[in-house]
């Protein structure tokens, strides 16, 4: 029976990361996009603006994805030592906005189908009105991305500094693509009264369901990975092999790496060889990689000469 402490053996599997300022400013940033969402749907559905309507549906993904980051953030925090969780709750962000990326595909084909409806048949807009919401909307924007831009203060399990919220940084990037659309509903509307042409807010319409469908596959193919436990890089994979079989005669049988949190990597590594050490050895051997979170080494003995 073993009397000794295990403690120097055990490993964290706390990978998530803490923004109590971060998810404050996303909770206000959330209640702007949502009272702005609710005026220019209203306001492009009364006024006969599709831009406007196009904006203001954005925007109502935006609130969604703002809604899953507050989730992500809290149900992190609540679960981060739950030991049913095997490696923690690092991946919850990644799954919220996967999430996220299937909600913006449904709601930019919507409004393809809809702008595509405006463009063969085109209905009378009420501009001045139309124009001063989607200013409105774009001030709005504007305010909610300082809010977050200034909010990347952050604490991790670790202790280290080199660590982002890669949460943060989606809530962000999805304020500064509202913004976008918000410059050009009102491109749309003014170019629509001075000439006279109704098309062009329904074309308008389009580009902002184009830009929600590149945004949600760029949101797809940074977060799918993740999920699916794929490998890290291959190049560091390569030198991870190289750093441990330079030293004696090591051999690697079998290593797999995968992604455990926001920047948080965990390891297994089967090391075949005739001069075996201790486990705490080959981690030494690993010390330089950061990434590295997590180390998991098995050695075995080569019984052949």
């Amino acid at each position: 029976m073993h009397f000794h402490s295990i403690n120097k053996w055990q490993h964290s599997h706390n990978f998530s990361l803490l923004n109590k300022e971060g998810e404050k400013r996303t909770f206000w940033v959330l209640c702007l996009t949502a009272v702005t969402m609710v005026a220019e749907i209203v306001a492009g559905t009364v006024y006969g603006s599709m831009a406007l309507l196009a904006d203001g549906w954005h925007m109502g993904t935006h609130v969604a994805a703002f809604l899953i980051a507050l989730f992500a953030y809290r149900y992190a925090r609540n679960h981060a030592n739950d030991p049913m969780y095997t490696f923690g709750t690092g991946k919850v962000n990644m799954l919220g906005g996967f999430a996220s990326a299937v909600a913006l595909s449904i709601v930019a084909l919507m409004m393809l189908v809809e702008s595509i409806q405006r463009l063969l048949s085109p209905q009378d807009i009420q501009f001045d009105q139309a124009i001063v919401v989607a200013v409105v909307g774009l001030v709005i924007n504007l305010v909610s991305a300082l809010l977050l831009k200034d909010s990347d203060h952050h604490d991790h399990d670790h202790g280290d500094n080199h660590h982002h919220d890669h949460n943060l940084k989606a809530a962000y990037i999805h304020v500064l693509a509202d913004a976008l659309t918000s410059v050009l509903a009102i491109a749309a509307l003014i170019v629509g009264k001075m000439l006279g042409w109704l098309w062009f807010d329904a074309v308008m319409g389009i580009v902002g369901g184009l830009i929600i469908i590149r945004w949600s596959v760029t949101l797809v193919k940074q977060t799918s990975p993740v999920l699916l436990d794929a490998s890290i890089e291959k190049e560091y994979e390569a030198n991870i092999i190289k750093t441990i079989e330079s030293d004696e005669d090591n051999k690697i049988s079998d290593i797999h790496v995968w992604k455990v949190g926001a920047d948080d990597y965990a390891a297994i590594i089967a090391v075949v060889t005739h001069h075996p050490h201790t486990a705490d050895h080959y981690k030494m051997l690993l010390r330089n990689f950061a990434k590295l979170s997590h180390i998991t080494v098995e050695v075995n003995v080569c019984s052949e000469p």
